[in-house]
């Protein structure tokens, strides 16, 4: 591609923006769009819209470097249907595509009357020839599923971006055809002028009057929000003015003091940080420099607080940088502390860097800064930095120590009984901290209160299915699968499925079956037997079971929430996949049962009476609160990934909840059942929220109930969803407007009960804190101390007491079938964390497929993934990645039974640094022994 052709792409990117949809062109392009950066575009579409994700497609294509990328651009144009758009750049004439904005305009301000007047089935087959193919299977599915208003809506969508020049003579004569009035309004031949301007601007104007920017005044201060006008073009900074509470939180810390500042959500804590972090850098004298770290837990917060800092103190000349887990393979740590003033970080880089000498003592940053501070506890990153801090400062060692500050909107009181117990646990997490002031605001809590408003909290009680025909059915089938996995333990005659777990009374659809089945599972794995096919038979076959069971009771849990649909829905995707895998007599035979109830149990799904009480009173109160107020926002908390999913899609489908145009946040990592969200999808999520007034809706897990700042909502939704005392000050925190509500919807009145129990230890917290503040800060200090000294007598004992190495050979098993897989003497050790088998003949005992996300990571390249080699197993034992010169397999621990050679017993290991064996180093001269046979041969085995 030549620099002028990459220049008139530039240059008439407009044009492209408003025409293509980057999503139906994806798949033509992946020799030059990696993955990630694939569902980066798309997850920009679903929030944003096509517009923002064809801007993010053109920024990232004319970033390409590689060769025939923009060929292959006009090829995938061409092969996708965009042949006007193909027909412009290719010669660089836009005139055809400029003709068509007069029309874009026109049905643009037709848009109303279309939507209430048009069939879109009726005209489709005579303007699909305009349109995109994906355009048109989507107007036909949404016509099906949310009706033919929604379906005309997105067809005028897509008519506003066809590139065919023909697309507005075509609509008139298919128009025509139905005998549609509308055809009336459409005056293809004179144009757009001839429409009254008059008339149209009045119909706007009645449109906008509903359409009300609902602003607070707290808002001014979500510094994270990209609040530049329409024209893209950002303002000219202008530093903020403090509140006065701002300044009250900021004023110890000011003074030099370590401190934690708890203060409400949505009251400014990360500006009072901003306030605390300038003074501190300025207060150095000529010579001498600040150094400031701020750690914040989750990469949203992460990536939302290294914007913020960078914004406010790169006009002041300091550097700014941050480095998360998703960066910091590819830069130096070392060296991005050292050049920078202040740095960004998740915590547990700083742990890596102690471990591996890259940071060798705090004393090099002069401040700290810990957001959502509560968590410094136990082994949380968190408390690893401080322990660090602790040892240096009873240490006695001579170096000076950086300043500590910790934000958050609640401290908590643990499983404190009375305000004597919360006040001690408030002083531990001082320890921790080595603080010995807690700042919360008091002299002016009147204004305070006029920027964060209390949300009013409603309990609702709701009642579950009197009869659940869904359930009766999956627990007749989940009874029947117990019973298959009991006949196996009735053949041996020594042991029960009972007693191989202690958990009694377990219910089908309820967190206990599930630990049940966990039990059950890792009893299994380590079950021996004299005749080892025997004993891979039985282990499998209850694998087979219990994960059955597992998948069944899931759907229970979905089915209490949600609809029946929902629930449905999952079991029927697992067993596709099922089907899609190794399918074995056992699976064929559970499969079976399943299927011979599908028909009835799809009736029961679409049965009226099958609805869900719940999902009815949830449909009341959000058609109550948007009635009274149409420009309500609202984010909605539950428990689980498929409970979003599920919410979402009866949100979308319910005739008079779908103009909520629901978002979802979920966290990034991944379950047994799903996969978390990627970092840009989350950022995509955030962003339409709190851009796009069309979405009235988030709902969320509790990724967003702690840190991240979210666009200020007048309705909080808890939907099932309970937690602590700061959970409940955080979920509660994000209904920042004025008027905002709360409600806690369950059936459950433990939950309730449960709730008003948080209640009360937020009175006891707040108690607490005021008596802490009370106190001599001599003897807060002395009690601190008393407390740190204590923690670490205790943790240096632990740290005596080392692990006895077993040096004896061990077998490592496939924890499914207990085929062999290799030898702990065969194992070597990666880079410190990564394990690998050197022997030749490991290769024959596992299959691999190509990696759906290959990636690069380090020093290694991710390719594909390996699995158990019997043909009726296929477990997931790891990966295989090119490291250096050599391809190698990666392991991972939770695959496999260990197996000592000497006696024969099994034991079971979550990771990698639990087990205690002798871990010998990767080296590359051995490897280059094995080289030929431990490579794949280009990845033969791929499929």
């Amino acid at each position: 591609m030549t620099a002028e052709q990459r220049r008139n792409l530039h240059a008439f990117r407009g044009y492209v923006r408003k025409i293509l949809d980057p999503t139906y062109i994806l798949s033509y392009m992946t020799p030059w769009f990696r993955d990630d950066v694939v569902q980066h575009i798309q997850a920009e579409k679903n929030n944003k819209g096509p517009m923002e994700a064809a801007s993010l497609f053109l920024q990232i294509l004319l970033e390409l470097q590689e060769e025939g990328w923009f060929r292959g651009f006009l090829d995938a144009l061409h092969q996708a249907g965009y042949s006007g758009l193909y027909e412009a750049i290719e010669s660089w004439d836009f005139q055809k595509i400029e003709k068509l904005e007069e029309y874009r305009l026109l049905l643009k301000r037709l848009q109303p009357e279309f939507k209430t007047t048009i069939n879109p089935e009726d005209i489709l087959p005579e303007i699909s020839g305009c349109l995109i193919n994906q355009e048109c299977e989507e107007i036909i599915q949404i016509s099906s599923n949310k009706g033919l208003m929604a379906g005309a809506e997105k067809m005028v969508e897509c008519l506003l971006r066809s590139d065919k020049e023909n697309w507005p003579k075509t609509l008139k004569l298919a128009l025509e055809k139905e005998e549609s009035k509308f055809s009336e309004l459409w005056m293809v031949e004179k144009g757009a002028e001839n429409i009254q301007m008059k008339d149209l601007e009045d119909d706007e104007m009645k449109t906008l009057d509903v359409q009300i920017v609902y602003k607070e005044e707290p808002e001014n201060q979500n510094l994270s929000q990209n609040s530049y006008p329409s024209s893209g073009v950002p303002p000219t900074y202008s530093p903020l003015k403090p509140r006065n509470y701002q300044l009250e939180l900021a004023l110890p810390a000011q003074k030099g003091k370590n401190t934690i500042i708890c203060a409400p959500t949505g009251c400014g804590k990360t500006f009072v940080s901003l306030l605390i972090c300038e003074h501190h850098l300025k207060k150095f004298p000529q010579g001498r420099k600040g150094k400031v770290v701020f750690f914040a837990v989750q990469l949203p917060v992460y990536e939302q607080q290294k914007s913020v800092f960078s914004k406010h103190f790169e006009r002041l000349g300091y550097k700014v940088a941050g480095i998360s887990g998703a960066t910091a393979d590819n830069v130096s740590v070392e060296q991005i502390i050292e050049n920078n003033d202040i740095i960004i970080l998740t915590p547990q880089i700083l742990v890596n860097s102690f471990k591996n000498g890259t940071v060798p003592s705090l004393s090099i940053f002069t401040l700290m800064i810990f957001d959502e501070c509560h968590n410094t506890h136990k082994h949380h990153p968190y408390n690893m930095i401080m322990f660090n801090y602790l040892d240096q400062k009873l240490g006695g060692s001579s170096d000076s120590l950086p300043q500590v500050i910790g934000l958050t909107a609640s401290v908590g009181v643990g499983d404190a009984k009375n305000t004597a117990e919360a006040t001690e646990y408030i002083c531990k997490l001082c320890a921790s901290l080595d603080t010995s002031v807690v700042t919360t605001v008091r002299d002016n809590l009147e204004e305070l209160e006029e920027v964060v408003y209390k949300p009013q909290k409603f309990f609702r009680k709701v009642e579950s299915r009197t009869t659940d025909k869904f359930k009766c059915i999956i627990s007749q089938l989940m009874a029947e699968t117990e019973a298959l996995a009991k006949s196996i333990f009735e053949e041996l005659g020594t042991v029960t499925l009972e007693n191989l777990s202690q958990i009694q009374n377990r219910n089908f659809g309820t967190q206990k079956y599930e630990q049940w089945i966990i039990a059950v599972q890792k009893a299994c794995m380590v079950f021996q037997m004299p005749d080892k096919d025997e004993e891979s038979r039985i282990c499998k076959a209850l694998f087979l079971y219990t994960s059955h069971l597992r998948k069944y009771n899931d759907a229970l849990i979905i089915n209490e929430d949600a609809r029946v649909k929902d629930a449905l829905n999952y079991l029927k995707n697992f067993f596709r996949n099922v089907r899609a895998a190794g399918f074995d007599a056992i699976e064929q035979d559970l499969t079976q049962r399943f299927e011979e109830k599908l028909l009835e149990l799809e009736d029961i799904s679409m049965d009226p009476s099958n609805e869900n009480p719940k999902l009815e009173d949830l449909s009341f109160v959000l058609q109550e609160e948007y009635h009274l107020n149409p420009e309500t926002r609202t984010i909605l908390f539950a428990k689980t990934r498929a409970l979003v999913d599920a919410l979402k899609n009866w949100i979308e489908e319910h005739p008079r909840l779908s103009f909520l145009k629901p978002g979802v946040l979920t966290g990034r990592g991944r379950t047994n059942q799903t996969m978390g969200m990627t970092l840009p999808a989350q950022k995509c999520a955030l962003d339409a929220f709190r851009t796009n007034r069309d979405s009235k809706i988030l709902i969320a897990t509790s990724v967003a109930d702690e840190g991240i700042d979210i666009a200020q909502c007048n309705l909080v939704i808890l939907y099932e969803y309970v937690g602590n005392v700061i959970k409940m000050i955080q979920t509660r925190g994000r209904g920042r407007a004025r008027g905002s509500k709360c409600f806690l919807l369950t059936s459950n009145a433990d939950v309730i009960e449960k709730e008003e129990i948080n209640i009360c230890k937020e009175k006891m917290m707040n108690d607490s804190i005021s008596s802490l503040q009370s106190w001599n800060e001599a003897v807060f200090k002395e009690k601190i101390l008393q407390i740190q000294s204590h923690e670490k007598l205790i943790r240096d004992n632990q740290g005596k007491v080392k692990p006895v190495l077993d040096k004896k050979n061990k077998k490592l098993l496939c924890r499914k079938c207990k085929t062999f897989a290799c030898y702990t003497a065969d194992i070597r050790v990666v880079e410190e964390c990564h394990f690998t088998v050197v022997k030749d003949a490991f290769r024959e005992r596992f299959v691999t497929k190509l990696h759906p996300r290959p990636q690069n990571f380090g020093s290694f390249e991710k390719k594909a993934k390996i699995f158990c080699a019997r043909k009726d197993c296929l477990h997931d034992w790891g990966i295989h990645v090119r490291y250096k010169a050599f391809e190698i397999p990666v392991i991972k621990i939770e695959s496999f039974v260990v197996e000592d050679v000497a006696t024969g017993a099994q034991t079971l290991y979550a990771k990698w640094k639990d087990f205690n064996f002798e871990k010998i180093p990767f080296d590359a001269a051995e490897m280059y022994n094995h080289a030929q046979d431990l490579n794949l041969q280009g990845m033969d085995g791929l499929e």
